[in-house]
């Protein structure tokens, strides 16, 4: 359950950072990058393996940065333009 929980915790926060970027391109590698990097972290304080949480979320983030429309979120330019 504990796991469940921090995933899914994982999961709305990035959905609503994935939005960095001026198009679906630049918002869905901001949002995988961002969810990788809190699901590796979620998943090793919830005790699960690192990986498998940096996978899914990561995925989830993506999804959630190309799903994102440019008028509804935009966060500015991305670092690596």
């Amino acid at each position: 359950m504990r796991r469940v929980m921090a995933l899914s915790l994982a999961l709305a926060l990035v959905t609503g950072l994935g939005g960095c970027g001026y198009n679906r391109g630049d918002r869905a590698v901001s949002g995988g990058l961002i969810g990788a990097g809190g699901g590796a972290a979620i998943g090793a304080l919830a005790g699960g393996s690192p990986l498998t949480g940096a996978a899914i979320v990561g995925a989830g983030g993506a999804l959630g940065g190309a799903l994102t429309s440019c008028n509804s979120v935009n966060l500015g330019k991305p670092v690596w333009r």
